[in-house]
């Protein structure tokens, strides 16, 4: 089986291969313009200036220009096609890998971690892109060079070859030992940039909840300590790496040493002579330098085959929310949305947070949840746009599962207003656009009036075009609330859910809200998730969840008579007056 490193290369360079064609030519014909220019060295040394010559001089010195402009342009040009080849390498594998994260279900987000996944994309991908680029640049041309120079200098001086044997088995153990004690720190530095960037995005995060337990020296610590395995790592890393260059310059100064002690006793001898030393000389250290870099690449691997290992994790994971095979493409404008006998386990979990859950919501009616905290209230919520798949039981629009339904068609028929509000960066009119991007303003407008958001977006300096902040955080949890529901309205969905949507809201926004949001959903599919009574009492349907089951369904009047549990809930929340109005 190909490793990870193999695979992800071969994947994304596939599409490039006459570029890399070209470059391996190129890179050939600089390593044999390289080795040309030696010999020509010696020509000069021992025909031209040994005997006084100067046309063969200036003869022989024309042909090393021109070899040399050659090398330089064949050199110039694979680095400018490399550089191209390594980039678009780059990018496509973002983009793969992008695109791979956008399929998963948020069990498979939850199993790789938002930092990690964000690691894999940035720093992982650019360990691998830089592997690719010195290969290009570098690599291709060091075996050439290597093997053509070792041709070339026995046919110098095939006495002397005992010291290229030596100098290259010497490079080589050098490089394999401190190779292989590179991989596992590497291994370890990746998952420590992991850790550091899950810290800061805690930090950044839950900023407002630091400062309010005024816990900055606390998260400081956290840091510092993430910051420091990372170094720790990092150190033991640079001190391999920085021992093998000097023991490279100590191998490459003594080569020397020994080809000019050697290579003058054969001078002496007359079985050599001047030029060819020189030329032998050249070889070596064209030799030695070709091995160096191989090693320095050699080096680089495992860095890169780790980081490869973990991005083709995330490109092989398959999403626990598959696509069907068989996709149903059309529906009818509006149908009943059935659970039927639904469980849900968490990956790994002893037992399922939901089961047993068997009820209808038809349209035109509002169908509320209401349960205690870890009710199973949101898990029932995140299989209606199959963010999550049911273990057991079925999920269906209109009589056809909803894992059956092509995933584009059931996305666009609802409406998802989740617990957490979420603004991307950007305007107020580009997050209200974001469900129909060919939205009019008075679309805008009609959806920010019946989320009880016109007054507030009238108020800012810029109305629609007013800049939002990631997350949303320069408007308040009330006003990120309203904007989410009014993106929900632009779109028109066929099925609205709204997962606790109204919780920063005050009790007279609230009612506004829910008066206004009757008449404009009032053909639709409506499933609202709530804690308070009030935001729910009036819904043609009520269903208490407890434990993960349904323990109650009905209207508000019928719940009160037979269902002690919401009997509790509204005890909690309300006076036996107020609950009886």
């Amino acid at each position: 089986m190909k490793s990870p490193l193999n695979r992800m290369v071969f994947r994304f360079l596939k599409p490039y291969g006459w570029w890399l064609l070209v470059v391996i030519i190129l890179q050939f014909g600089a390593a044999i313009a390289g080795l040309e220019l030696p010999t020509l060295n010696a020509d000069i040394i021992n025909n031209g200036v040994t005997k006084g010559n100067t046309a063969y001089i200036w003869q022989y010195g024309g042909y090393m220009l021109a070899v040399a402009l050659g090398q330089a342009a064949c050199q110039i040009l694979a680095v400018i096609l490399g550089s191209r080849m390594a980039m678009s390498f780059g990018r496509d594998a973002r983009g793969s890998l992008f695109k791979k994260v956008l399929s998963f279900s948020s069990r498979e987000v939850n199993k790789f971690g938002a930092p990690s996944l964000i690691t894999r994309n940035t720093n992982d991908v650019q360990q691998v892109q830089m592997l690719v680029l010195m290969s290009c640049i570098i690599i291709l041309g060091a075996p050439i060079t290597m093997v053509g120079g070792v041709v070339m200098a026995l046919r110098t001086s095939w006495r002397m070859s005992w010291l290229i044997l030596a100098a290259v088995v010497l490079l080589g153990v050098m490089a394999g030992v401190i190779v292989s004690q590179m991989g596992p720190l590497f291994a370890k530095m990746q998952t420590r940039i992991d850790n550091i960037n899950r810290v800061m995005r805690e930090h950044i995060t839950g900023i407002r909840v630091v400062r309010a337990f005024v816990r900055e020296p606390y998260e400081a610590q956290r840091f510092e300590k993430a910051n420091s395995e990372l170094k720790d790592v990092g150190v033991r890393v640079g001190r391999l790496m920085m021992t093998m260059f000097p023991l490279v310059m100590f191998i490459l100064n003594m080569s020397s040493v020994g080809v000019m002690w050697f290579g003058a006793k054969q001078i002496e001898a007359g079985t050599l002579e001047v030029g060819s030393l020189t030329a032998f000389i050249t070889y070596l250290m064209q030799i030695l330098m070709s091995v160096m870099m191989a090693a320095i690449m050699i080096v680089m691997v495992p860095r890169a085959a780790v980081c490869a290992g973990r991005i083709m994790a995330v490109l092989d994971q398959t999403s626990s929310v598959a696509p069907p095979e068989n996709p149903v493409t059309e529906l009818p404008l509006t149908g009943p949305f059935a659970f039927d006998n639904v469980a849900f386990r968490y990956a790994g979990a002893a037992e399922p947070v939901i089961s047993g859950i068997t009820f209808t919501m038809e349209p035109g009616q509002t169908t509320a949840i209401i349960g205690a905290t870890g009710a199973g209230k949101t898990t029932l919520v995140n299989l209606v746009p199959r963010l999550y798949d049911a273990t057991e039981g079925t999920v269906s629009l209109d009589g056809v599962d909803v894992r059956d339904i092509d995933e584009e068609l059931l996305w666009s028929k609802i409406g998802l207003v989740p617990q957490r509000p979420y603004l991307f960066t950007g305007t107020v009119a580009s997050n209200l656009r974001y469900g129909k991007p060919d939205a009019t303003d008075e679309e805008l407008w009609h959806a920010l009036e019946v989320a009880q958001a016109a007054d507030f977006v009238q108020e800012m300096p810029g109305k629609l075009d007013e800049p939002i902040a990631q997350g949303g955080t320069n408007v308040s949890g009330g006003q990120r609330q309203r904007l989410s529901i009014a993106r929900a309205l632009v779109k028109k969905p066929q099925i609205y859910v709204f997962d606790d949507s109204f919780s920063a809201l005050d009790v007279a926004t609230d009612a506004r809200l829910r008066a206004a949001l009757a008449e404009e959903t009032e053909d639709a599919v409506v499933m609202i998730v709530a804690q308070r009574v009030s935001t729910i009492r009036h819904a043609d349907r009520i269903v208490v969840l407890d434990e993960g089951g349904i323990v109650g369904s009905g209207s508000h009047e019928e719940l009160l008579a037979s269902c002690p549990t919401y009997q509790e809930i509204v005890e909690s929340q309300m006076t036996a007056e107020e609950a009886l109005a």
